[in-house]
């Protein structure tokens, strides 16, 4: 039986109950009436249910499907109007012990040389990437308790917040590493970190257990509940994600919803962010043994369904995506993307882009200042702004804001002061001008007299005084 505040697993994502769901979504797929009344409620913009949201996911209706993108659009720009946060990921080591059949790190692979940063190194690899410009990072690491212990993650980050290099500063290091103890979560909570990433990769508990033969991993109960385990060691900040394309996307699209409606009950706050990865090509990893890849229609929709359904949370979509299905679905939901990265062990370092330690291939190679370029093309704020995260403005505070709506009084100016910092240290010519000409055009936004004035001087001492780091 479905219980969301349980704390098992297997009852706050609750198998029969998912695949009733999925049947009654198939019943109702073509009911017009009961698509309006869904939709009716998702304009309240408090979200939806895992099995209303299935409706709208399995509707086969072209004008309702019209209207669902419509309405993806219309949430997205309420809650965080045309500002898209940039990150980039750091791998700092491919040891790994797990047998993920689907990941070129597992531990039989034999083809891939096996690589560590040390301390140097990361301080390498993080002065290129502040000579980029990038702020928040998001730190990978296998799973290997010999090679990759907590302390070895814990001595990184504070590594990584260490260096001050010209103006750059990486001020949000979120973490992506293995489900582990709620002991080791109140260490990463201590070392200040922004966000807690782990993906599922599959809510379907048989295929998980297939596709993670050997390793810790392999147990379903203790990575599923490991978001309970990190909000019990203090950080509030969580983030969801299945790989798509390991089982049955909608399947994968209830279950997630079920595990976002679980940390609400239970921890009155639901994810901070959700990332919607495809399964794509890696070394030793085909493709092709995966029969449930989704198409970019598909993509498209479940961007959008997942943004009528968790209006509040950040959506995440990475550089396995091409340049033409990220630029699709940036306005049906995602407001954070990856620019520049490389996905390698020590990759940032290397001039020519390395292809032996790869976790997966990057489908969107460009520059971050040809990212950002792009971006401000579409009439997108590019946005580096970690205020929030650093003013306490995390977990239920956030939410409570993002909420009401009201983020948003803090969101536009602190990104176009952070996206000044960017035009004066490190963009282009035609990527400078571009982007004071937008920040022009997106002052007219502000209607807070007093906030416009401040944000005004903050430009001018920015671009003419040298100083860096202002936050509402």
């Amino acid at each position: 039986m479905y219980q969301p505040r349980s704390m098992n697993a297997e009852e706050f994502i609750d198998d029969a109950e998912i695949l009733a769901a999925l049947a009654y979504a198939d019943e109702n797929r073509e009911n017009a009436t009961l698509i309006d009344e869904i939709l009716k409620k998702a304009e309240e913009y408090k979200g939806l249910s895992y099995r209303d949201a299935s409706v709208l996911l399995a509707c086969t209706l072209p004008e309702k499907n019209e209207e669902i993108f419509r309405l993806a659009k219309k949430i997205k720009q309420a809650f965080y109007g045309n500002r898209i946060v940039l990150f980039a990921p750091l791998y700092l080591s491919n040891y790994c012990i797990n047998g993920c059949v689907y990941c070129p790190y597992h531990g039989k692979n034999h083809n891939i040389p096996r690589l560590k940063l040390s301390q140097d190194e990361i301080r390498r690899e993080v002065i290129a990437l502040q000579d980029m410009g990038h702020k928040r990072l998001a730190i990978e690491a296998g799973e290997d308790p010999v090679n990759n212990p907590i302390e070895y993650i814990l001595e990184s980050i504070d590594t990584i917040y260490s260096i001050k290099h010209k103006n750059g500063a990486i001020r949000r290091v979120n973490v992506n590493i293995a489900a582990t103890t709620v002991e080791n979560y109140k260490k990463l909570h201590d070392a200040g970190i922004g966000t807690y990433i782990l993906f599922q990769e599959t809510y379907h508990k048989e295929s998980y257990e297939k596709l993670h033969p050997t390793g810790p991993k392999k147990d379903y109960a203790w990575h599923t509940e490991a978001m309970d385990r990190a909000m019990e060691g203090g950080i509030d900040d969580v983030g969801l994600g299945v790989l798509f394309g390991l089982d049955k996307y909608r399947y994968e699209f209830a279950g997630l919803l079920m595990h976002a409606e679980h940390l609400e009950a239970v921890h009155g706050v639901g994810p901070h962010t959700i990332s919607v990865p495809r399964i794509c090509p890696a070394e030793d990893i085909d493709v092709k043994s995966f029969d449930n890849a989704i198409d970019d229609d598909t993509f498209a929709k479940l961007v959008a369904c997942i943004r009528i359904a968790v209006p509040y949370t950040g959506m995440i979509v990475s550089t396995r995506e091409s340049q033409k299905s990220r630029e699709r679905v940036l306005n049906l939901g995602i407001s954070q993307i990856s620019g520049g990265s490389r996905t390698s062990v020590g990759g940032y370092t290397e001039e020519i882009r390395p292809t032996e330690t790869v976790q997966f291939d990057v489908s969107d190679t460009r520059s971050l200042d040809d990212v950002i370029r792009w971006l401000m093309e579409m009439d997108y704020i590019p946005s580096f702004c970690t205020a929030c995260y650093r003013e306490g403005r995390t977990g239920d505070r956030f939410m409570a804001l993002c909420k009401a709506g009201q983020i948003q009084n803090c969101c536009l100016p602190n990104a176009l002061m952070t996206l000044e910092e960017y035009l004066v240290d490190y963009a282009s010519p035609a990527t400078k001008e571009a982007g004071e000409l937008l920040i022009q055009k997106n002052m007219q936004d502000i209607t807070n007299p007093k906030v416009l004035s401040i944000l005004k001087e903050r430009l001018i001492q920015i671009a003419e005084g040298g100083e860096r780091d202002f936050r509402f």
